[in-house]
């Protein structure tokens, strides 16, 4: 079964040790990052960005990342929060979570370096570097189950290469 995994970094959020928040985890999308994020969405959206399920970490500005893509595409999908997405991702879990769903299209929200990391895993077994900006997105196209080195780069965009 061909299926696609996103993955996602989180939008444009306050700046790490802000000292408005005492705890990173708590950290919020800013307007302007979560109403541009909105807009990246809507545009994937409208060229088959359709997830059925959005797995995210349980951090403040990933949970918001995801409700925005759960809000701005085709099937509204379910947002579930998993530990293997805080900093430090357990990539392995992760897989495991994935294979387990039986979804054809689940998109993990997460932060930088692990987005970076999850990708390279998928298409590269670990030997890729791919830049994410905040906001930005792949798309891993894999044709079995959801292993190291399983997956092909399918896209992978930011807002600025979309123009917003």
């Amino acid at each position: 079964m061909a299926r696609f995994v996103y993955i996602a970094r989180h939008a444009w959020a306050g700046q790490f040790g802000d000292p408005g928040y005492s705890d990173d985890s708590l950290r919020e999308l800013e307007d302007e990052g979560a109403e541009r994020y909105a807009r990246v969405v809507q545009t994937l959206a409208e060229r088959g960005f359709a997830p059925d399920l959005v797995a995210t970490s349980p951090f403040t500005r990933c949970l918001q990342t995801a409700q925005l893509i759960a809000r701005h595409t085709m099937h509204s999908p379910e947002v579930v929060t998993l530990e293997s997405l805080v900093p430090g991702s357990d990539i392995q879990s992760l897989m495991d979570w994935t294979r387990k769903s039986n979804c054809e299209q689940v998109c993990w929200v997460g932060h930088a370096p692990d987005v970076t990391t999850m990708t390279a895993a998928l298409v590269a077994n670990g030997g890729a570097n791919i830049r994410f900006a905040k906001g930005a997105i792949a798309a891993v196209r894999v044709d079995g189950p959801v292993d190291y080195g399983a997956g092909e780069l399918y896209w992978h965009l930011t807002a600025k290469s979309l123009g917003l």
